[in-house]
Parts: structure tokens; C-alpha cells; sequence
């Protein structure tokens, strides 16, 4: 039976399941297996991000939209739109698999919502050419 993400556990669950889907795509994978070498950081990392921004504990540390532009110039500012869509579909998928609730739709929201602050400053801070 599904339940509604109720705390870190949860959280930790629907971030790792996730990422493992997303470091085996082939659009997505090069991207992220490139730039993070070292998973377990990262994935604590993440789901501080979430747990801040679903139950208010204050642990994550950090700027998003900051990490993702770095990210854009890695790839020599290739990132599209098209990924951020494989990317949210995935983060929906794994939700949905596992997960149903309040907290589950919150979620949906809010990634859809960053999904599209994200790439708008991405595409804003890129050179001008």
C-alpha cells in the first residue's frame, strides 16, 4: 500500500530510487555521472534540499539555481529544456511508484515550479552571443 512521504525515510527512499533511474538514462546520465563523482554527498545533499522544503528543517546548504547554471557551463550550455522534462518525469514516475498524499502532490508542485525557475535563469545567465 501506498502512503503519503512522512519524513527523511521516505524522502531518502524516493531520492535514491530517483537517481538511480536517472544515472541509467541515456540523455541524463552523462550529465550527472560527469559532474558527480562522488554519489553519497550529493544524495544527502538532496534530500536535505527536500526536507527543508517539504517539513521546514533547515540543514541544506547551498544555492540550486546557482549549481545548475555551473552545470549549464559544464556542458558547454547545453542543457535543454527537453532535459529538465526527462528529469521531471522521472522525479513524477518515482513519486508515483512508491508514494501517494499530500506531501506527494506538494512535491509534484514544487519541482514542477523549480523545473521552470531553473532553466529560465539557466537560459538568462548564459553568454550573450
Amino acid at each position: 500500500m501506498k502512503t503519503d512521504i512522512k519524513n527523511r525515510e521516505d524522502l531518502e527512499k524516493l531520492v535514491r530510487v530517483f537517481y538511480d533511474k536517472v544515472r541509467k538514462d541515456d540523455e541524463l546520465g552523462p550529465i550527472f555521472n560527469a559532474i558527480i563523482t562522488d554519489w553519497e554527498p550529493h544524495l544527502q545533499k538532496i534530500i536535505d534540499f527536500w526536507e527543508q522544503h517539504i517539513f521546514g528543517v533547515q540543514k541544506y546548504k547551498g544555492n540550486p539555481i546557482e549549481a545548475h547554471n555551473k552545470v549549464d557551463a559544464f556542458t558547454n550550455y547545453s542543457i535543454t529544456a527537453h532535459n529538465f522534462g526527462t528529469w521531471l518525469f522521472y522525479w513524477l514516475n518515482t513519486l508515483d511508484e512508491f508514494f501517494e498524499g499530500d506531501n506527494v502532490e506538494l512535491l509534484k508542485f514544487k519541482a514542477r515550479k523549480m523545473q521552470t525557475i531553473f532553466f529560465m535563469n539557466m537560459v538568462q545567465e548564459r553568454p550573450k552571443v
